[in-house]
């Protein structure tokens, strides 16, 4: 409603509300500073009056009738004491002292001072001065008055001393506080209470605006009658022109002082002075003004109150309407073109398909043919070198199937320096070339091809570089035909326009294109390359890249010893380098985490400490927020949301053993074709921030030919699929029994696979084996040195049993090594056992968890070399942690002459007194 105020304005957003406040500070810092000086001249004067008081005290009675005397009796005390306490009692004193020159004192109020040199300035007193002072000190803290005491030749023979207490001065002041208080609350109170009904009716005539809001409201009233293509008159109350904008202006003529003059003053038309003369409404009424028809419209305005405060006049140029009309459909043709080009130029960031979207845009719309032209380093996502000389069609869309102009793939050179091309390319600008049978240097680039065109019909192009900060990628082209009409200039700045729009696309997905490679390169060359050979598992794998940019996921596939193997599958939340080079990172460190044989949940936990220490390190590194000079900063973003599933496989037992760290838990095919999915305990991300937190590990029991599933959550989730919808899919992708690894990974992707994955797929098959029971020897050894023969013995019968005649010797060695050590240093049960696989693998387990150290023995020790002659002896050799203890590993080639020593045949038994 008109002068209706705003509802629930904020009072300091308010200019009224603003006053307020500040006046009401200004008042009570004011009648602080006023309260706190009267408290200060209370003060002043209460300290002044007991100097006063004291002085004149101590002057009466230093010149006393009798004092003289007094003092020059035997005992001035006895005389002096109750005279001087009467006089302190009379006068409100709380000390009168009378005192020796030398300050010993003869009286006091309290008695237990008689006789002791009191403090202060005495000297001054002794020398004949009176004065008074700020004294601290026994008897108390106050204001103290001294006066001589003379004879009657003028010669000093005493002092006397008064006082009052600083707590006494206080006191005073303090009793007028109440009154001061009062008078400066009192006076606050109606300051503010005058501030308020000043601010109240600031606020009405505000109407609680603010003052920003009030400049803005200015600002945009400005903006508005100046900007505004209809002319603008407002008329006060007494008929003067208050303010004309400059279309106004334009269309009746004004002068600059036409302000302040009556209307019948400016020079108008009588019929349209007239009318601003009655101040009555107007509705598009027509006046001439000129040669122009005008659309006049009159309003009268109010202000508050409903008062009249004049009339506003808006004027219209009827004769350029139909101009404007025509304009603002075509205007507006061309804003709709350039609006659907925003939307659908650069969907993908594909080059080819970027360049293919500005020639479907612009066709029909705009020209009859585009051709699109790209340098070859920006169609492979590489940085332009600069020459621009030849490109290659990238796109070409036009009204009709037929056309003379050279197709897509070919090689577009521009020879001659004076064709629109050439000169739209030296000169970074669109050119225009309206009439095509003109254009010489078009002719003469290709003459056999400007003839075919010019047959064609083909008269009007606009050649339009693509540029993007400041570097050419290609140029567009846009060619007439059909439309009689050749191209001009406000045509140009259009093409300008849009091909500046797809330029940029362009070169965004270039610049992804170039990202994407190196990304794909870089995750390819951390993955493993060729999985390694072992015989626990056939394993078959996948990695898909996301079409959005390079994740990482990563996979792996990792022998153990005891002829076990490692599975393990993972994801690095994000995209990109940084994701592939930290996915990386976690692949190594997984990878040497599993030298250590440490079971699954351990070295999650391991994993985890260790990307959480990573991530200290880059962040407090010297130089880590620096700028890096890729316009971007030098740290490297935090390892969070990774995840990991790590499994171990032992075809001894047929046992897999899981952890995972907030990743998918794995699918199990039996061998008939059952599918489940076991449940995993699922532990936090890697890199959370929360060390500390442990990881469970389930183990899960596989039949020979099972098929074990890992996968990241790219496989089964996208924009329009649900994990759970993903699962179902993937149980009935493997749902077939008598598939290879092989066969099962081209099952899965071929049923979960979309045309365009939004996020990385990795996928890792494992089919289980079992080691044959006649593979596997297994022995418990008392706790007896005596035992160590009977296992050579049983060992080599064994493999001899399994033609392994050329290590016997070796494993006998390295059998009567490790058993040796666990009965000396080891605890029952001592178990040996030998596993043939790809070669011979020899283990010692026993209950003591007391790891083995290999060091040089020296010459003159009598043991310390067990250990070395194993590891000299074997391939490799290690120590794995159990739940009830350490199995100590040795594995060997089982290949001819492996085993056969140099030189003479060593004394075994002799050798087992010379162990560890």
């Amino acid at each position: 409603m008109r002068g209706e105020r705003p509802k629930g304005p904020r009072l300091l957003g308010s200019v009224a509300g603003q006053v307020f406040v500040l006046t009401a500070v200004i008042v009570l810092l004011l009648s602080a500073a006023a309260v706190v000086a009267l408290v200060l001249q209370a003060r002043y004067d209460s300290e002044r009056e007991a100097r006063n008081r004291g002085l004149a005290a101590a002057t009466t009675l230093a010149n006393a009738p009798g004092i003289e005397a007094a003092l020059r009796a035997p005992d001035p005390t006895a005389v002096l004491q109750p005279l001087v306490e009467r006089a302190r009692m009379a006068s409100g004193l709380d000390y009168i002292t009378v005192m020796t020159p030398d300050g010993i004192r003869y009286t006091d109020s309290r008695p237990e001072l008689i006789g002791k040199r009191a403090a202060g300035d005495i000297q001054r007193a002794a020398g004949g001065e009176s004065f008074t002072e700020l004294y601290t000190g026994a008897p108390a803290d106050g204001v103290r008055a001294l006066v001589p005491i003379r004879d009657s030749h003028g010669v000093v023979i005493g002092l006397v001393g008064t006082g009052i207490e600083l707590g006494n001065i206080s006191d005073v002041v303090e009793g007028q506080l109440p009154v001061i208080i009062t008078a400066g609350v009192a006076t606050l109170l109606l300051a503010i209470g005058g501030a308020f009904l000043m601010s109240r009716r600031l606020r009405r005539q505000t109407r609680g605006l603010g003052p920003d809001e009030l400049s803005r409201i200015n600002e945009h009233h400005e903006a508005v009658l100046h900007a505004v293509r209809e002319g603008v008159l407002i008329i006060g109350p007494d008929r003067q022109l208050m303010l004309a904008n400059d279309e106004a202006r334009r269309l009746l003529g004004l002068t600059a002082e036409a302000e302040g003059r009556h209307v019948t003053e400016l020079g108008l038309e009588p019929r349209t002075a007239a009318l601003l003369a009655s101040g009555r409404e107007a509705t598009d009424e027509v006046h001439l003004s000129g040669d122009r028809l005008l659309a006049v419209n009159v309003r009268p305005t109010e202000g508050m109150g409903g008062r009249h405060t004049g009339t506003v006049m808006t004027l219209r140029d009827s004769t350029e309407l139909a101009t404007v009309s025509g304009r603002a459909e075509e205007t507006g043709r061309r804003l709709h073109l350039l609006y659907d080009a925003g939307v659908r130029i650069g969907t993908t960031l594909d080059v080819v398909r970027t360049a293919e979207e500005l020639a479907e845009v612009a066709v029909p719309r705009f020209a009859d043919f585009v051709t699109v032209e790209l340098l070859e380093p920006v169609l492979r996502g590489e940085e332009p070198s600069g020459a621009y000389t030849e490109m290659r069609r990238t796109a070409l869309t036009g009204t009709r199937a037929e056309h003379p102009l050279q197709p897509v793939g070919d090689v577009i050179r521009f020879v001659v320096p004076t064709t629109p091309m050439a000169v739209a390319l030296e000169s970074l600008r669109a050119v225009l070339e309206a009439d095509l049978t003109t254009a010489d240097g078009w002719r003469s680039q290709d003459p056999e091809g400007a003839a075919a065109s010019e047959a064609y019909g083909l008269h009007s192009l606009i050649a339009a570089p693509l540029q993007a900060r400041g570097v050419i990628l290609g140029i567009a082209n846009f060619w007439r035909a059909d439309e009689p009409e050749p191209f001009d200039d406000e045509d140009l700045s259009f093409a300008e326009e849009l091909a500046a729009r797809a330029a940029v696309s362009i070169d965004n997905a270039r610049r992804f294109t170039r990202e994407h490679t190196m990304a794909v390169a870089l995750q390819r060359s951390l993955l493993p390359r060729a999985l390694p050979e072992q015989n626990a598992v056939s394993v078959a794998s996948r990695y898909l890249p996301a079409e959005a940019g390079v994740g990482g996921d990563w996979f792996d596939v990792i022998p153990l010893p005891g002829a076990r193997v490692a599975l393990v599958v993972g994801d690095v939340v994000g995209h990109g380098v940084h994701a592939a080079a930290t996915m990386g990172r976690l692949r190594t460190a997984v990878l040497n985490f599993s030298t250590l044989d440490l079971p699954p949940d351990e070295l999650l936990g391991h994993l985890d400490e260790l990307i959480d220490r990573i991530d200290r390190i880059d962040h407090s590194s010297p130089g880590a927020d620096e700028d890096d000079g890729a316009g971007g900063s030098g740290a490297r973003a935090p390892i969070t949301g990774a995840t990991c599933l790590y499994a171990v496989y032992d075809p001894t037992d047929g046992r897999c053993t899981l952890a995972s760290a907030g990743h998918p838990g794995p699918a199990l095919v039996h061998p008939d074709g059952r599918v489940e999915f076991p449940e995993i305990p699922a532990g936090l991300p890697l890199g959370v921030g929360l060390g500390g937190v442990p990881y469970e590990s389930v183990e899960l029991s596989m039949p020979e030919a099972s098929r074990l599933v890992l996968f990241t959550d790219g496989l089964l989730e996208d924009r329009g699929r649900d994990f759970d919808t993903g699962l179902r899919l993937l149980r009935d992708a493997l749902g077939q029994p008598g598939r290879t690894p092989e066969q099962t990974c081209a099952d899965v992707l071929a049923g979960l696979l979309l045309p365009a994955p939004s996020d990385d797929i990795a996928l890792l098959v494992a089919e289980t084996r079992l080691l044959e029971a006649g593979r596997i020897a297994r022995w418990d050894v008392p706790a007896d040195p005596a035992a160590v023969a009977q296992i050579r013995q049983a060992a080599s019968a064994q493999l001899a049993a399994w033609g392994l005649d050329d290590v016997v010797f070796t494993a006998e060695l390295i059998l009567s090594e490790l058993v040796t050590n666990a009965i000396r240093y080891g605890g029952e049960p001592i178990r040996v056992r030998l596993l043939r696989d790809r070669g011979l693998i020899c283990e010692v387990s026993d209950s003591s968890s007391t790891s083995p150290h290999l060091r040089y023995a020296a010459t003159t020790d009598e043991g310390g070399r067990g250990l070395f002659l194993v590891a000299q002896l074997a391939e490799r050799w290690g120590t794995r942690y159990t739940e009830r203890g350490k199995v100590i590993w040795a594995e060997m080639e089982t290949g001819g002459g492996a085993g056969d020593p140099e030189g003479p045949v060593p004394d075994l038994d002799a050798l087992e007194r010379l162990a560890w």
